[in-house]
C-alpha cells in the first residue's frame, strides 16, 4: 500500500490525536473493548513502529477473558514468590489486577531476535513506538488506555507461565477500553524544558 500524500491538514490533526491522548487507569475501562476490525487496527497501527532490518523485537500478547483468572493465579503467586508473608487481602488485591479493562495486551521484548549488534536500546525504542501507535489508535477508535507494569513481570513464574525464552522479557501491560471515569488531564511540559541546542 502506497504512502497518503500529506495534506496542510496533517500536523493539527495529527496533534489534536497525540493531545487527546490520556492515562487512564485500568480500573476505570470497562466493556465495550475493542471488536475484531478495530483491534486489527490497533495492530496494523503498531506495525508502522521503526524498526532497524525489520526484525520485529517485539509482539503483544491478548489475554482473553477466558485466561483472566489463570492470570490472576500468576498474578497471586508471583507475589507470594517475593513477599512469603503476603496476606491474603494483599493476594487477592494482586489478583483482582487480572480482571480490569476489556482488552489486556502483554508487550514482549526479544532481545535476542536478529542482529545482535542491534542493542537493546534500540529495540526497546522501537517497542515503545509500537505502542504509542497502538495507544493512538486506541484514542482515534474513542478508547482510553494505560500501561501498566510492576515487580510480577520479572518473577520466574511470570515468564514461565507466558512461556519467556532466554532474552524476552515483559515491560508492560496494556490496558483498553471505554472510559468510565476520567480525572483532568495533567499539563504536558512546554518543549522549551525538554529541548536544547548543542553547542550554544
Amino acid at each position: 500500500m502506497s504512502p497518503a500524500t500529506p495534506t496542510a491538514e496533517w500536523p493539527d490533526t495529527a496533534l489534536q490525536l497525540m493531545s487527546a491522548r490520556r492515562t487512564i487507569l485500568p480500573k476505570r475501562l470497562v466493556a465495550p473493548g475493542p471488536d475484531a476490525e478495530q483491534l486489527h487496527q490497533l495492530f496494523t497501527a503498531a506495525a508502522t513502529a521503526p524498526d532497524h532490518d525489520q526484525v520485529q523485537p517485539w509482539r503483544f500478547v491478548v489475554i482473553p477473558d477466558c485466561a483472566r483468572a489463570s492470570l490472576a493465579d500468576v498474578f497471586g503467586q508471583a507475589l507470594r514468590d517475593r513477599d512469603a508473608q503476603a496476606t491474603d487481602d494483599q493476594v487477592a488485591q494482586a489478583r483482582e489486577k487480572a480482571f480490569r479493562a476489556p482488552l489486556l495486551l502483554l508487550l514482549v521484548v526479544d532481545d535476542d531476535k536478529g542482529d545482535p549488534a542491534v542493542d537493546v536500546c534500540e529495540r526497546m525504542v522501537s517497542a515503545g513506538a509500537a505502542v504509542q501507535n497502538l495507544l493512538l489508535m486506541a484514542t482515534a477508535q474513542g478508547f482510553g488506555s494505560a500501561l501498566t507494569s510492576g515487580k510480577a513481570l520479572k518473577a520466574a513464574s511470570f515468564r514461565q507461565a507466558f512461556q519467556l525464552k532466554h532474552g524476552e522479557f515483559a515491560p508492560c501491560f496494556i490496558s483498553i477500553g471505554t472510559v468510565l471515569h476520567a480525572k483532568p488531564g495533567k499539563l504536558r511540559p512546554e518543549p522549551a524544558s525538554f529541548v536544547s541546542t548543542w553547542g550554544a
